[in-house]
């Protein structure tokens, strides 16, 4: 039911952004769609870099990134999209396996390290983040933070654990679970999360972060990003809270890819392989590095901001793409524990 109502905000907030783009193309330059599941001003400062560097126009559409796939595809042929910007891997899976999208080209594809891209090529990695947990200083000591993502079942979490079921970024964190234990466990482990969640189910990872921040709650699973940009916010002596990965290879501690696609329904292709080159050129990277959205540029060689830990010394669980894969498994076990 929230994604039927979603995709009905976003379509009609799509035919006024087609208007503005129409307008643009009537002064004679090439005008690509832009359907962006990311964040939105790190988003428009990389599109107002690239039209200044090649003239090329671009009507971006945001969305949360699950909604704009499930309409890319009840678009299918049909699309006005020409690139689609995704916060994770698994809807760019999704659309792969519609044979929705068209092969990035190769001097694109070998920008970036190839396992952050997809498999068969249509796709391409452009940033990446960790999952791990926040927790609150005050009401947690750094001793006890848990080093398993697992151990947040046990009885002594009970309403202390902060969730946000229905972001996509919780998605490849249940998928791993389920890969190294397999699915009766995992489910198993979102009903216990829920039990110990109690009321603290919030709509959104900002919330969830702020929440924990404030003492609501004591700790929660979260992306890397989200208490940076928390920082960056409230300023370091604002903050009672941190953010720490679980032990090496735990199946919390994911690596998760931020990827864009041309759509095999492009009406300008040629345009829309140039943007997402432009995403992983060392330019597009830099803009990401100096952003606050503190996410790992993953092509051009292109170093993190500094307050990072260093990209190389990230020790994530062992998934490829393909075992991360489109996130069904993940949003069926999420329904059947009654947290969507």
């Amino acid at each position: 039911m929230r994604r039927v109502h979603a995709l009905v905000i976003v379509a009609s907030a799509s035919l006024t952004l087609t208007a503005c783009g129409a307008a643009s193309g009537l002064r004679g330059a090439t005008t690509i769609t832009l359907y962006n599941g990311q964040h939105p001003q790190t988003t428009a400062a990389l599109v107002a870099s690239f039209e200044r560097a090649t003239g090329i126009m671009v009507v971006v559409r945001d969305g949360d990134e699950d909604v704009l796939a499930q309409q890319i595809a009840q678009e299918g042929s049909g699309s006005p999209a020409d690139v689609y910007y995704s916060e994770n891997s698994p809807d760019l899976q999704f659309l792969s396996e519609k044979g929705l999208l068209s092969a990035i080209q190769a001097s694109t594809l070998a920008k970036v390290p190839r396992r952050y891209s997809s498999p068969s090529g249509d796709w391409l990695g452009v940033t990446a983040r960790v999952s791990g947990i926040v927790y609150n200083t005050r009401l947690v000591s750094p001793t006890a933070v848990p080093t398993s993502v697992m151990a947040l079942a046990g009885q002594h979490w009970a309403d202390k654990v902060g969730l946000a079921p229905s972001e996509t970024d919780f998605l490849p964190v249940i998928t791993s679970v389920e890969h190294y234990y397999g699915r009766a466990t995992a489910l198993s482990w979102l009903l216990a999360l829920k039990r110990n969640a109690g009321s603290h189910v919030y709509p959104d990872n900002e919330t969830l972060v702020a929440e924990v921040n404030s003492g609501q709650v004591a700790v929660g699973i979260i992306d890397h990003y989200y208490w940076y940009r928390l920082r960056y916010e409230l300023g370091s002596s604002s903050l009672h809270s941190r953010f720490t990965t679980f032990a090496p290879r735990d199946p919390g501690y994911v690596l998760d890819v931020s990827g864009a696609a041309v759509l095999r329904s492009s009406r300008h292709e040629s345009a829309a392989q140039r943007f997402v080159a432009f995403l992983v050129s060392a330019a597009g990277q830099r803009i990401i590095a100096d952003s606050q959205s503190y996410e790992y540029p993953l092509g051009s060689g292109v170093a993190a901001a500094p307050i990072l830990p260093r990209f190389a010394s990230l020790q994530p669980a062992q998934l490829s793409i393909n075992q991360l894969g489109d996130g069904s498994g993940a949003v069926t076990l999420l329904h059947e524990a009654q947290l969507l």
